[in-house]
């Protein structure tokens, strides 16, 4: 009998096989020194020379830790040395102290809800998610799969939102499919129709847009001209459909691309048959290669709409709103959705996509809903764009680029509307030069500052105004609509000559008109007796509800106070319009020191106050009408009769129309 001796290890050893992980090593004192004086740096610089007179000691300067020298102002203050005398070295050290130490991006993947940064207390329950009152609800991914499960699934409750109501905007509803890529408008249409698929086939094929489109009968009712084009159709024939989605994309691909060879497209045919072992091979044709719930009769229609705004996307989504009740279509979609809808005559849908351009109006998407409603004769989408674009076609539309997609007929009536707002005439020259200049250059991407713009229209050719041209004789009636004896001042009126774009008659027009006006103590003589063509305009946009606004008007040698002062918190302001004396303190020191004034006790002039906003759903209008009111210099004379309005909302918009009539 043989006897085994195991070796004895020591007690103070471990076996060899297991394995323990080593202590991580200390800090090294330098790598915390460095943060602790960077932390320090600021209190230190800011508490000035101690006692002793001596300097504190800079951290060494390595190549890891160097000590910059100088910082923005997104850095902290890294010199502990006193300040003394160095005004913009202590506004540094005291943002320091005020900002945190960490930035944005740290203090964000330090609390960040991931399990590597947050561990459970109770080892065996599952991880969960720190939710508390300080940490608000920032998963917009959520929102966006909550809105979608609500809008596929009507029918059934959702759950109150825990996120805040002010995080998610009245149109962020989401109407597609959420894929990794861009969604296919059979994809599209699939999303909107699935509640009805999961049910029953489509017994409709739709042959459009080189497309066909798998419908159901039932919802088509809501289209005049699919209703129609199905009551005439033939008689429904049986169709098969693949069993596998992808491998039709994939054999439709093989036979549209001119890239494979007949022989090649031939193979693929051969091989997407099936074979059985006890009979012949099968054709695509065959059931083996369909599915039975998915094989059924339905009816062949075909469609032909010839217009560019109807894209593949656009009629996937206007098809897929038919198994709607309400409209479901995105911003961004609707132009296409509303030309769509409005060739199948589908009126629910049409007035649904009208209703999203009223609601969603603004600088970006004015022009094109615009130019729908145009094309589609939408009369409630042109009126609420003829006004959203005369309140703000000076203040909004004319700084972007989008501003070159105004058509020109409607710009020509924007320049005739008495309700068009503007702070001056010049800024409606500059609106009109910019229009001009972005048509003209259809390639750029953002919009160009006005100094690029002047220098363009003076690089052109001086032997005659850009009007006078053939490429510019189309653009006359537009500036004919302008008030170009409104621009009176002298900076304004050197840009016009520099441009060269009115021709020489005209400008030396409107300086006979000053010239004139001046001398007859600002009677507007050469005039053509109209209140609205012949009065000049000033305005300003009340934005916040604060005490007052009040705008100088200066035209001849009078200078006027237009003002606007609220009297109670319930939105009721009065407007008037008050002639200003030479002393009066509103005055600029450059107006009284260089520009002219008059003496006359009394000058008589004609107004009106246009105020408008946006209130209970409409745009509000409210005008005291063409007034005539002697303004003297005293207390009693020197104010305008009051103009009271109660209930206004901001954005409010005042106008002030005036004309010196001859005395």
């Amino acid at each position: 009998m043989t006897t085994v001796e195991w070796p004895v290890l020591p007690l103070n050893r471990t076996p060899p096989g297991s394995y323990f992980p080593a202590i991580p090593p200390p800090t090294p004192p330098a790598a915390r020194s460095y943060p602790q004086a960077v932390r320090n740096a600021p209190i230190t610089a800011l508490m000035g020379i101690v006692v002793d007179g001596r300097q504190p000691a800079r951290h060494p300067e390595t190549v890891r830790c160097r000590v910059r020298k100088q910082v923005g102002s997104t850095n902290r203050w890294r010199l502990p040395q006193s300040l003394g005398s160095d005004l913009l070295g202590t506004s540094q050290a005291v943002k320091a102290i005020k900002e945190p130490a960490w930035s944005d991006s740290v203090r964000s993947i330090m609390t960040g809800e991931s399990a590597c940064t947050s561990v459970n207390r109770d080892p065996d329950k599952a991880y969960k998610f720190q939710m508390e009152e300080s940490r608000p609800f920032s998963s917009p991914r959520l929102l966006r799969k909550a809105a979608l499960s609500r809008s596929s699934s009507p029918s059934i409750p959702s759950p109150p939102r825990t996120a805040p109501a002010q995080m998610v905007s009245p149109r962020l509803a989401i109407h597609k499919p959420l894929t990794p890529h861009h969604p296919t408008p059979a994809q599209v249409l699939h999303y909107h129709s699935k509640h009805i698929f999961d049910v029953a086939g489509p017994d409709v094929v739709l042959h459009c847009l080189s497309t066909s489109w798998e419908l159901h009968k039932p919802f088509l009712q809501k289209s005049k001209v699919l209703s129609e084009l199905l009551y005439k159709a033939e008689n429904p024939k049986q169709q098969h459909f693949y069993r596998d989605r992808t491998a039709e994309t994939l054999d439709r691909y093989i036979r549209d691309s001119d890239i494979y060879s007949n022989e090649y497209q031939e193979i693929s045919q051969r091989l997407n048959t099936v074979t059985i072992s006890d009979g012949p091979r099968k054709g695509l044709s065959d059931p083996a290669h369909t599915s039975i719930q998915r094989t059924r009769n339905v009816t062949a229609i075909k469609l032909k709409i010839k217009d560019a705004n109807v894209t593949k996307e656009a009629l996937a989504i206007a098809l897929g709103n038919l198994y709607h009740d309400d409209t479901r279509v995105d911003e961004e979609d609707v132009a296409g959705v509303m030309a769509a809808a409005y060739h199948m005559q589908c009126p629910g849908l049409l007035n649904g996509c009208s209703q999203i351009m009223i609601d969603t109006v603004k600088a970006s998407n004015v022009c094109t809903y615009m130019k729908a409603a145009i094309q589609y004769e939408q009369s409630s989408v042109i009126t609420t764009c003829e006004r959203w674009l005369e309140l703000n076609l000076v203040p909004q539309l004319s700084l972007q680029i989008h501003l070159r997609e105004l058509p020109m007929e409607v710009m020509t009536k924007l320049l005739k509307s008495t309700r068009l707002f503007t702070y001056n005439e010049y800024s409606l020259y500059k609106t009109l030069c910019n229009w001009i200049f972005l048509r003209r250059h259809p390639e750029l991407k953002l919009m160009p500052s006005h100094s690029s713009i002047i220098t363009y229209f003076n690089s052109l050719p001086k032997h005659s105004a850009f009007l006078e041209r053939e490429e510019g004789q189309v653009y006359s009636g537009l500036f004919l609509s302008l008030k170009l004896h409104g621009i009176t001042d002298t900076s304004h009126l050197d840009d016009i000559q520099q441009m060269n774009i009115l021709p020489y008659q005209w400008l030396l027009r409107v300086l006979t008109q000053h010239y004139h006006s001046l001398q007859a103590g600002g009677d507007m003589r050469l005039l053509q007796y109209n209140f609205y063509s012949g009065s000049v305009r000033a305005g300003f946009i009340m934005e916040q509800d604060l005490p007052f606004y009040c705008e100088v008007m200066s035209i001849h040698g009078f200078h006027f106070e237009l003002k606007a002062v609220r009297l109670d918190a319930e939105g009721t302001y009065t407007f008037y319009i008050q002639r200003l004396k030479p002393s009066d303190p509103v005055l600029s020191f450059r107006a009284c020191e260089r520009h002219t004034f008059s003496l006359r006790q009394d000058r008589d002039v004609r107004y009106d106050i246009k105020v408008q906003c946006f209130l209970d759903g409409q745009y509000q209008c409210w005008s005291t009408g063409v007034q005539a009111h002697g303004f003297g210099l005293d207390g009693k004379t020197s104010q305008s009769k009051p103009f009271t309005l109660s209930n206004l909302r901001c954005p409010v918009y005042a106008t002030f129309h005036m004309v010196f009539p001859p005395t």
